[in-house]
């Protein structure tokens, strides 16, 4: 692409540049936070109102998490604005869970004047090196002469192979300087840095080999396919091979859940049959994931028996965990597609049987009681399948981190790529809020739905004045069983149910609510539910719901820590 820019040379000052290579870069909308070193980029915002979409957060955790939502909804980059010092400092937690779950974001904080760096100035601290363990790439700025190139490669880097988050620095006499102004060219490569390795022609070929040969293979997807945007080759892919496919909870809207070849998802809550199936499969296909530990259980007891093919665009994560058999790397929209040439088309309905007959063992066990109780206590299975009868998979499910977070990844319906947004890797409470607030910014003109339990939306509840003032027509959920469930869970499973703070008391939510504007309404009878969920999702601008769930209700199957994926329990043995 060419300098985007074509008028002629102008003086600017570093501010306007910033928010010029915003605009360039297709950013419509900024969540942020002003204060004294971030001022002057703020005051050119002002000109810029039109062009320039600004969200002012109520903490600046939650303006990186409401970037990741834009992105996480859309594949294009997040951007926040903050100051310096705990400005900076409170995105830390936001850039982590950005960098674990690679999520394009790029971070502008402002700083002190460079003179006084190194001096323990008001709200100086040293911002480079508390980020560089949370950010894919960071840099200062204290010449605006630099701003347009280090713009153009924040946003390259940004974006470009294995997505993260990138903070850029810059002091406050580089945002007042005032310099010619060349245009902006955006950023396409740089000498050091490869994003996107060339696939091996001959381990693709060898991958292709072991697929035709195999009379038992697995596929699980990552959220590779769709940081690729591969979703259309991957479903080219499976259908051509016609092996059974599963996903990790990032992964999930990779391809279709109600699709024929879907058989659920892997990992410590996943589904009974993808877990212990994974250690009878003679061929493992890992598409975009890394083999993260609550995927792989005991990892000398993981899928010993299979011949494992790993494909992923970083070099670093072949044989990082599992040792692949042949590893195929590269952007997986370009070797899906040699891949898919070489492989033959096949059915294996034998090795779907297997899966069914899983599954209905799951659902006799379990998921009938979980998602059509005849009495007792509202279950989270059954709000999300009333969920998922009303929206029909077409919402983006926004969830925190939990039971709830759980129950919502194994009942929803996804029939589309990117509308399960979670906090995976980091596991952040508190994310889902201001990530369903950034979600509907993203254009998806898809309802929002933000799923919570009563811990994560007390930590994050300050955004519901960023909702009061900005309107966003976000619907949140509430499942209250008035613990802070999955820690509770855990210690009545593993710690002979010595409670140690997890009987959290939670504020009158609805009557939170209504003191930002927002309607809402609390259910704790089953014969109110579905009504109210109705009500809910029909009503015009945020509504939140509240629903009383069991207080005791764990959220199985399980892979108990430290047990192989053969290991996984469907209930609780006393």
């Amino acid at each position: 692409m060419e300098n985007l820019n074509l008028s002629a040379e102008r003086e600017l000052s570093g501010s306007r540049i910033i928010l010029e290579a915003f605009l360039q870069e297709g950013v419509k909308t900024v969540f942020g936070y002003p204060g004294g070193a971030i001022i002057p980029i703020y005051d050119a915002l002002y000109d810029y109102r039109s062009q320039l979409e600004h969200i002012l957060v109520r903490h600046e955790q939650a303006a990186v998490h409401a970037a990741q939502g834009l992105a996480r909804a859309s594949g294009e980059v997040g951007v926040v604005l903050a100051t310096s010092g705990p400005g900076a400092t409170n995105l830390v937690t936001g850039l982590a869970d950005a960098l674990l779950d690679n999520t394009p974001v790029v971070c502008i904080t402002g700083q002190v004047f460079e003179h006084l760096l190194g001096t323990d100035a008001f709200q100086e601290i040293d911002v480079m090196n508390i980020t560089s363990p949370v950010t894919k790439w960071n840099y200062q700025v204290a010449n605006a002469h630099e701003l347009p190139e280090v713009l153009a490669k924040a946003f390259y880097i940004a974006k470009s192979g294995r997505p993260g988050p990138v903070l850029i620095d810059v002091t406050k006499n580089a945002q007042l300087q005032h310099i010619l102004y060349k245009g902006y060219n955006p950023c396409h490569t740089l000498r050091s840095y490869k994003p996107d390795p060339v696939p091996s022609r001959e381990n693709i070929e060898q991958a292709a080999e072991l697929i035709n040969r195999a009379e038992k293979p697995f596929i699980i997807a990552g959220q590779g396919i769709m940081l690729g945007k591969a979703e259309k080759e991957f479903l080219q892919f499976a259908e051509k091979s016609g092996i059974p496919v599963a996903w990790t909870v990032l992964g999930m809207g990779a391809i279709p859940t109600d699709h024929s070849q879907a058989v659920g998802m892997v990992g410590m809550h996943g589904n009974y049959g993808p877990n212990v199936l994974t250690n009878e499969c003679d061929v493992l296909i890992a598409v975009g994931m890394r083999f993260d530990d609550r995927v792989t259980g005991r990892l000398d007891q993981y899928a010993k028996q299979a011949k494992i093919i790993h494909l992923d665009i970083d070099k670093a994560e072949i044989n990082k965990n599992v040792k692949a058999d042949v590893p195929v790397l590269g952007n997986c929209k370009e070797t899906l597609p040699l891949l898919t040439h070489l492989i033959h088309e096949k059915q294996h309905r034998s090795w779907h049987q297997k899966f069914k007959e899983c599954f209905e063992i799951e659902s006799t066990t379990l998921i009938n009681k979980e998602l059509y109780p005849l009495d007792g206590d509202i279950t989270m299975g059954e709000v999300i399948r009333h969920l998922k009868e009303m929206t029909k998979g077409e919402a983006v499910i926004v969830t925190d981190v939990g039971q709830h977070q759980m129950a919502t990844c194994r009942y929803s319906q996804f029939k589309n790529p990117r509308t399960n947004i979670t906090s995976g890797g980091l596991g952040t409470m508190g994310f889902c809020l201001p990530a369903a607030i950034g979600a509907a910014y993203s254009g998806s003109n898809r309802p929002v739905i933000a799923v919570m339990g009563d811990g994560g939306a007390q930590m994050n509840i300050q955004e519901l004045g960023t909702i009061m003032q900005y309107r966003p027509d976000v619907k949140i959920l509430i499942l209250n069983n008035c613990y802070l469930g999955m820690v509770r869970q855990w210690q009545e499973l593993f710690h002979e149910e010595r409670y140690s703070s997890v009987d959290i008391q939670s504020p009158d939510f609805v009557q939170v609510a209504a003191g930002y504007g927002i309607s809402g309404r609390k259910v704790s009878e089953r014969t109110e539910l579905e009504n109210a969920l109705h009500e809910m999702l029909h009503h015009k601008g945020a509504f939140l719901l509240e629903v009383m769930t069991g207080k005791e209700h764990n959220v199985f199957p399980m892979i108990p820590q430290g047990k192989s994926v053969s290991e996984i329990v469907l209930y609780h043995k006393v």
